[in-house]
This record gives structure tokens, C-alpha cells and sequence, in this order.
């Protein structure tokens, strides 16, 4: 096999440009040619009044959840603002949802009691579901999420809050990149999907671009099982989805679902 099994495929990142860093370097390495088609841009909550109340009065909770990393980094520059030290969370129980979340909570300081083995929302019910009864949970994420974890674990007989700690809008910009990469030739081989606001945005930005579809041939590589729904509700069926919902899994996904091209060989 070559060492650059990619090489000679041209694949699409759909993340933040924040986040895709790491994606694009790693698939890079690997002999890729990455063009990045930010779906998501991360933007303010409508406001941090829900959520800087509850880190005010964080005592009052035996719970918190962070469902990514991108809360897990707001957390870090709200809790600076206000001037809470993370002392005032040693009561308090944390659950990241995802490995990169755990990184950045751990990188912001804070101590990780729980990770759950899977990247979706009824993981996080698993791990909780005889620990949460008459506790206090607070819910951390972005402002259109599905609501599985909360309504379950008040099922469970949890007391949940849930604040927003941001949003996220379609670029501006993207339009016209997704214009670009489309309707020219050669066509890329296959669009990464980390998250199912990734899937719902590209579906707007072809709209936006006047794309009836996505181009035969094109392939679509899904983080997870909710994601890869989300695509099925769109009309396009995954081609892989990755074992394990992160980064490295979908790295791994990448592999399985792109052969080595002949280019790679020679």
C-alpha cells in the first residue's frame, strides 16, 4: 500500500475553520488535497444571562454537562469574565460528551468525571441513568440541539437546566465557495460531516449556490449515527460512518470509504 493512501483524492472539510485544523493537517498527511466549506460559523448566544446565572450559583447543582467542545471554551471565558474561580465547581460532577470536549474542558482546567463511550446524546443518558434521581443538572450547549438528554433525565427524575452557551449562522461566504468547488471539474471526491448542523447547513449552502443536488460520484463521510440520519433525511445516504465519533474515527471512516486512487501510485 502507499504511505499516502489519499493521495490523489480530493476531499471537503465542512467544519469551522476553527476546528478544522486538525482534520485537514491529518488528512493532508495522509496525501489528500482539503478544501475547506465552513458550514458553521460560531456565533453569541441571543444572551449570556441564562448562563452566566447559573455559573454564578453553580452550588446549586450536583451535575454539569458539556456537549462540546466549542461550550466547553465559552464555559472557560465566562467563568474569566465573571471572576469564578473553578473552585467553586469541586461539588460539581462533569460529564463531556466526546473526547475533544474532555481535551478542551480539561485544557480550561476543569476536572472530567465522565465521558460517555459514544458521541450522541442517549450515551450520555446511559452513564447517568441511576446516578441522576432528585439531582440538579445543568445543560450546557448550542442553542438548536436535540432534546434527548434533558427530556430523559427529567424522566429519570433529574431537575435539568438548559442554557445556551452559543449559536451558529451559515458563512456568508460559503455560498460562493460551495459555487466553486461544484461546478468546476474535477469534482471532489468526498465531504466530511462532524455533526448533523454540518449536514443540514451544506444542504443550504447548495441551495443558496443554485445546486439542485450534490454531484454524482461525491461521496458523503458521517462522524456518527445522528449525523449519518440527518444526511438520510436530506437524500444522501453515507457512505461510511466512523466507528468512533471524533476525529480519529473519521479519519479511519476516510480510509475505509476512499481506496487508494491509481494516482497514489508511483
Amino acid at each position: 500500500m502507499s504511505e499516502l493512501p489519499l493521495k490523489g483524492r480530493t476531499i471537503v472539510v465542512t467544519r469551522p475553520r476553527r476546528q478544522a485544523s486538525r482534520l485537514r493537517t491529518e488528512l493532508e498527511a495522509l496525501g489528500a488535497c482539503v478544501i475547506e466549506l465552513p458550514t458553521i460559523e460560531i456565533v453569541p448566544p441571543d444572551s449570556y444571562e441564562p448562563l452566566d446565572a447559573a455559573l454564578r450559583d453553580m452550588s446549586r447543582y450536583q451535575w454539569l454537562i458539556v456537549t462540546s467542545a466549542n461550550t466547553a471554551r465559552v464555559l472557560a471565558e465566562r467563568l474569566a469574565l465573571l471572576g469564578i474561580e473553578l473552585a467553586d465547581f469541586c461539588e460539581v460532577r462533569v460529564v463531556a460528551v466526546g473526547s475533544a470536549t474532555a481535551s478542551a474542558l480539561r485544557e480550561a482546567g476543569f476536572r472530567v468525571d465522565l465521558v460517555p463511550p459514544t458521541y450522541v446524546a442517549e450515551s450520555v443518558v446511559d452513564v447517568l441513568r441511576d446516578k441522576v434521581d432528585g439531582a440538579r443538572v445543568l445543560l450546557a450547549r448550542a442553542a438548536v440541539a436535540r432534546d434527548v438528554i434533558p427530556d430523559e433525565l427529567r424522566r429519570l427524575g433529574a431537575t435539568v437546566d438548559v442554557v445556551d452557551a452559543y449559536g451558529t449562522v451559515v458563512p456568508e461566504e460559503s455560498a460562493g465557495l460551495a459555487r466553486g468547488i461544484f461546478v468546476n471539474t474535477p469534482m471532489p471526491d468526498a465531504v466530511t460531516f462532524t455533526s448533523s448542523s454540518t449536514a443540514t447547513n451544506f444542504f443550504q449552502l447548495l441551495e443558496k449556490a443554485e445546486l439542485c443536488s450534490v454531484p454524482p460520484g461525491v461521496r458523503a463521510l458521517s462522524i456518527g449515527p445522528i449525523t449519518s440520519a440527518t444526511l438520510r433525511e436530506l437524500g444522501w445516504e453515507p457512505a461510511v460512518e466512523a466507528e468512533r465519533h471524533d476525529v480519529d474515527g473519521l479519519i479511519q471512516a476516510t480510509l475505509r470509504a476512499l481506496p487508494p486512487s491509481p494516482l497514489s501510485a508511483g
